[in-house]
């Protein structure tokens, strides 16, 4: 149809002489108007025969009309791209081919049929704009070239055909003889053959349909054929290389099989059975085992020889010998006995605690008194962040031992400690079994981290399955469900971290020798990031002093403002921030150096989280101490009185049970005592109280705030303020005993943080006080209570 509506009629043109090219036999149609559709990948060339499919949807009218129309004639058009879902007529090159449509069959919705190339055309114009498109062409005309010329690039064209043919064996017999069907007088269709077999890009096929000499035609065609060639020679080559590996591998393989089996007749090599046998006595005698692991060893062996290679049973056993003759029976590292190396290593490693290091000297010397640095289990109790892991490493270090460490932390099977019974399918020794392995000693120092935090299922628990891990009296024979055998750990050092008593058990915990981090004060924290902190973190940015530098204030104003916890391990992060930030101003704004001080804290981390504490006063308000998981903490308590309607009190601030009472029991100390405490006889009778704690969302509890709760209720009764800065903790009784609490350290590091001048103690924590480095204790003066009387005299006659 035109774009007018009408029908069109190709008009068919009767020729009867072949032309120069030999491509139009006697009777073959020239219309000049043609259907035409869209081929993609590569055109279709004249003398080329092939089977094509189109869409049956987009193309039947156009294959059924020209079937009608122009005698099975269809002109094919190369589109190198569809873009988007149809095609439209400015996709079509000017030059397409004319192919006789032979055998058109309908196959699962699309439509196949074999063309055989003509002619080549060239569109003039459009007679029809969308599917099916009809189109008005011209042919080629017959150009006058040199007969001789042509004649030689044919047969140059003939024999680099023949050449590729000897090459690529992917080429079929059948494509040999059909090249025997051209000859040096037809160029025209030898060309067009010869551009169809190359792998050709479409654009280079499309370049050869559209020339209108034979001769540049066949040039191109050369061009083409010759990069073929070069292909086909690289493809032989790399096939050559490949064959003469493989039959190099062949030949070898054949060969090792030949002598495998000389050897063998010959005696001079064993099968893979005799060989492990060897292999693990050999491995076996270069240890110094026990005699009931000799005797163990000796059966196994014994049932390895018997057993044959594809059982089952055979890799059981062999994994098994294979752990005994791992398992390093009787080998022990040298200690060092240097309690100066030991002091200089800590000292190194770690700034502050000299508290914790004078404990672990105290413990390297009497190892090197007696020779013998075993049997202990040590406990590092402290919040999260103070060093204990990297404690357990620098010990490690100062005795010359290997380190190995495994968290605890979730555990809630027992064969993790104790190894899985060999009945069950994948079954693996403990834990401590593999950590002698890998460490090839068997004194090695293994550090049990996170042990308040092992898990029970039932499966287990883990913690009873320590119990004969950590008992010097037990451990010299611990048996693994595994190995069966009994295991000497009496030489192994044994180092358990935990943030918390309260999570472990007692049993647990009676085996272990307790020694408590307790945390930094700034000025520890100080030295340890200008010391420690910093150069890991410049060394691990890649970076030097030189590049980034950071000012002691600016340090300081950062642990104060930003990292107030107990350890130094949110310090890190911080630092490490900063570090980066700096990176990105540098890379930005090309600079060289970056100097951080006060004023960039607050640009690079926003405000400081924490503000400037202040001491609470004013009537019924005093400050006590607590121990928290991280640390120490001040807690202000407030007490008013709230009506005279009826006596009584209340207690707000999410207070446990332990506080409870411990306000009930002040409540009545005080109501007891009024002449005492010079408080009217008739003031509790008819006040109600409310005491509270402040930051009431969080949990509180213990008895540490007793002697604290009942100076508040004097001081309100007596209407008298501490305007001071004071502090006092302690577990008071009904009869006004002050009794001791823990975390002294921690609480006076607390105290120190917001300016406490006067700190009041238990009478019963002078031993722990004592213990405590001078730095912590400096610029504060310390009283000790035996009773709440001593408290009152210096809290309230002290004015």
């Amino acid at each position: 149809m035109t774009d007018n509506g009408k029908p069109i009629t190709p008009e068919i043109v009767e020729d009867e002489n072949v032309n120069a090219e030999g491509q139009l036999v006697q009777q073959t149609v020239k219309p000049d108007i043609l259907y035409l559709i869209p081929i993609t990948g590569r055109p279709h060339l004249p003398a080329q025969v092939q089977p094509l499919i189109v869409s049956k949807k987009r193309w039947e009218e156009t294959i059924k009309k020209s079937s009608r129309d122009s005698k099975n004639l269809l002109g094919l058009g190369y589109v190198k791209e569809v873009k988007g879902k149809y095609v439209y007529k400015d996709d079509f090159p000017k030059v397409g081919c004319v192919v006789r449509m032979m055998n058109v069959t309908d196959i699962q919705g699309n439509i196949q049929f074999i063309a055989q190339g003509l002619e080549r055309f060239r569109i003039k114009r459009f007679l029809s704009n969308k599917p099916p498109f009809v189109v008005d062409v011209e042919y080629f005309e017959k150009r006058d070239e040199n007969p001789d010329e042509l004649k030689a690039y044919a047969i140059a064209i003939i024999n680099s055909i023949k050449k590729l043919l000897s090459l690529n064996p992917m080429y079929t017999e059948e494509l040999k003889q059909y090249l025997g069907m051209f000859g040096p007088d037809q160029p025209g269709p030898l060309t067009d053959f010869a551009a169809g077999i190359t792998t050709a890009s479409g654009d280079d096929l499309q370049q050869v349909l559209e020339f209108e000499s034979i001769m540049d035609r066949m040039k191109k065609v050369m061009l083409l054929l010759q990069k073929e060639i070069e292909i086909a020679k690289l493809q032989t080559k790399i096939q050559k290389d490949i064959n003469i590996q493989v039959d190099d591998n062949k030949r070898k393989f054949f060969l090792n099989e030949q002598l495998k089996a000389i050897q063998k007749e010959l005696g001079l090599q064993k099968d893979d059975k005799t060989s492990d046998v060897d292999k693990f006595k050999e491995k076996f005698d270069t240890l110094k085992p026990p005699e009931h692991v000799v005797k163990k060893f000796n059966e196994e062996i014994e049932k390895l020889a018997i057993l044959e290679t594809g059982s089952s049973e055979y890799g059981v056993t062999r994994n098994y010998i294979d752990w005994i003759t791992s398992f390093p029976w009787g080998i022990h590292s040298e200690d060092n006995m240097d309690i100066d190396l030991a002091q200089k290593v800590l000292d190194r490693d770690h700034a502050g605690l000299s508290d914790v290091k004078d404990r672990i000297v105290e413990f390297f010397a009497a190892g090197i008194y007696k020779q013998d640095i075993s049997g202990s289990i040590i406990l590092f109790v402290g919040p999260p962040g103070v060093g204990k892991t990297s404690i357990g490493k620098s010990i490690a270090e100062a005795l010359g031992r290997k380190f190995y460490r495994f968290s605890l932390g979730g555990m809630r099977d027992e064969a993790e400690i104790k190894g899985h019974r060999r009945t069950y399918v994948g079954a693996l020794p403990g834990k401590l079994v593999q950590a002698l392995k890998d460490t090839k000693v068997a004194n090695p120092v293994i550090m049990l981290d996170e042990v308040d935090k092992i898990g029970s299922s039932y499966q287990g628990d883990p913690a009873s399955a320590l119990l004969e891990v950590l008992d010097p009296e037990q451990n010299s024979e611990f048996l693994d469900h595994y190995m069966d055998l009994r295991i000497d750990l009496s030489k192994v050092l044994f180092i358990c971290t935990a943030n918390q008593l309260d999570t472990i058990p007692g049993p647990l915990l009676d085996r272990m020798d307790r020694i408590n981090l307790s945390g930094y004060i700034t000025q520890e924290k100080l030295e340890i990031a200008r010391k420690h902190l910093w150069p890991r973190l410049l060394k691990r940015n890649k970076l030097t002093h030189k590049v980034i530098t950071i000012t002691d204030p600016a340090i300081r104003c950062l642990i104060d403002g930003y990292a107030r916890e107990a350890g130094v391990r949110n310090l890190e992060k911080l630092l490490n921030k900063l570090i980066r930030k700096s990176i990105v101003t540098i890379l930005k704004k090309k600079k060289k150096k970056i100097a951080l001080n006060i004023k960039s804290l607050d640009k690079l981390l926003g405000p400081p989280i924490f503000g400037k504490e202040k001491q609470m006063s004013g009537v019924g308000v005093v400050t006590g101490l607590a121990w928290t998981r991280m640390g120490g903490a001040t807690l202000p308590i407030e007490a008013i009185r709230v009506h005279e309607k009826n006596a009584g009190f209340k207690l707000t601030g999410k207070l446990g049970e332990v506080m409870q009472e411990s306000a009930a029991i002040a409540y009545s100390h005080v109501r007891s005592n009024l002449k005492s405490f010079k408080i009217d006889q008739e003031y509790f009778d008819n006040a109600f109280i409310h005491i509270h704690v402040p930051e009431g969302a969080t949990p509180k509890d213990g008895p540490s705030a007793g002697v604290t709760i009942t100076s508040a209720l004097v001081s309100l009764a007596t209407q008298k303020a501490i305007n001071r800065p004071l502090a006092m903790t302690g577990e008071i009784t009904l009869t006004g005993e002050v009794l001791p609490v823990g975390g002294i350290k921690e609480k006076i590091i607390a105290a120190r943080r917001i300016g406490i001048k006067e700190i009041i103690l238990p009478d019963g924590c002078m031993s722990d006080f004592k213990k405590l480095p001078g730095h912590i204790k400096e610029g504060i003066t310390f009283y000790f209570a035996k009773k709440y009387k001593d408290v009152y005299k210096v809290v309230f006659n002290g004015e």
